[in-house]
């Protein structure tokens, strides 16, 4: 709570220096062109330019970023998509090629440490869940049998450290399983394969289940909330200080696609914008049965996210993933969404959970 109260003054300070800004104008002042870089720690099936599963996809296949700069002829947006996921958005932020990125939490606490300079501004892909799917001959029923088996896992992403705990909650550490690094194409062929045992990884493995390729024997749907994998939006501080005006509109156009993606009356409409990545409709069906769509899509900072973050630092480095010292002292940014949702109308919109992942407030 201490964490919160404490963005909410920052937040208090930072929203008066916006609107010394003039975040509230229709467009910045601008002294020369700029661009728009944005990264996805993801990319569709077959390399296709899309992503899926957040209100970041949303905010890119709808349109809702272009359309907020439609009018801006000074102002250019650049999408790029990275099969490498985390480390790889980690690496063009280094290297000074991106502004803005979508990233789950592990790669950016690792990239954080290295001391790259960002800002998380807002959720986008929270609570995401994990599914084991297990070969059909390896013989495995449960997560305690796969002890000493050969397991697929995309390390260094926000998988890596929820699969952790969800081992831990049955017994079993890292060294008990036989890991091998995979990213989700690769070991979706691997599962057809037979050349592993078992693989965790997200909802594309239900599709493999309903054909039989693989058989899905957990998710972390109905489980502790903690187990669950979370993303953001994130801005280079270098960014963020050169053109707060821009920055505001970014998480502005984000929020309004999050409150699209949110909205039961869109919900088939969602999971067709996501299958543009080459992801089956069916499986986001699959994937979010039983969930609403504000509980999936919100970009609230609340106590829940800033603890899920505070709990991967720990994590991390206890598996000496991360240098040195790591806090989140400083680095969610809650301003520009806090303001976007008040000047959109959209207070109540989604409800804040606590530490624990138990709801606070209702939603509308």
């Amino acid at each position: 709570m201490k964490a919160l109260a404490s963005l909410a003054a920052k937040s208090v300070f930072l929203t008066a220096a916006a609107l010394a800004f003039g975040l509230t104008a229709a467009e910045p002042v601008l002294a020369e062109p700029v661009a728009i870089r944005f990264g996805f720690a993801q990319v569709g099936v077959g390399n296709r330019q899309f992503g899926s599963s957040n209100s970041a996809a949303i905010l890119h296949s709808k349109g809702f970023l272009a359309e907020e700069f439609k009018n801006d002829p000074d102002i250019s947006i650049e999408w790029s998509f990275f099969k490498g996921a985390g480390p790889a958005v980690n690496e063009a932020i280094a290297n000074k090629q991106l502004d803005f990125a979508l990233q789950g939490d592990l790669p950016a606490v690792v990239g954080r440490s290295n001391g790259l300079k960002t800002k998380l501004l807002a959720a986008s892909g929270l609570r995401a869940n994990i599914y084991l799917a297990v070969t059909p001959k390896s013989g495995i029923a449960s997560i305690a049998d796969l002890k000493g088996r050969k397991v697929a896992q995309f390390r260094g992403t926000n998988l890596q450290l929820a699969t952790d705990k969800v081992l831990a909650a049955h017994g079993l550490t890292e060294r008990d399983v036989k890991f091998i690094n995979m990213d989700f194409a690769t070991a979706t062929a691997a599962l057809a394969t037979g050349d592993i045992d078992a693989a965790f990884g997200q909802a594309d493995y239900l599709a493999l289940d309903k054909q039989g390729t693989a058989k899905v024997i957990y998710s972390t749907k109905g489980d502790d909330p903690t187990f669950t994998r979370h993303a953001h939006l994130l801005v280079t501080e270098a960014f963020e200080q050169a053109h707060p005006g821009v920055t505001y509109r970014v998480v502005k156009a984000l929020v309004k696609a999050a409150a699209w993606a949110s909205d039961e009356a869109n919900r088939e409409a969602v999971f067709e914008e996501w299958a543009k990545s080459g992801i089956p409709a069916d499986t986001f069906r699959a994937d979010l049965d039983g969930q609403s769509l504000v509980y999936r899509n919100t970009p609230v900072i609340d106590d829940f996210l800033v603890a899920a973050y505070r709990d991967q630092i720990e994590r991390a480095k206890g598996y000496k993933l991360v240098r040195g010292d790591v806090s989140v002292d400083g680095w969610f940014e809650p301003s520009y969404v806090n303001k976007a949702i008040a000047e959109l109308g959209l207070e109540g919109r989604w409800p804040r959970y606590d530490a624990k992942g138990q709801q606070q407030t209702a939603a509308k």
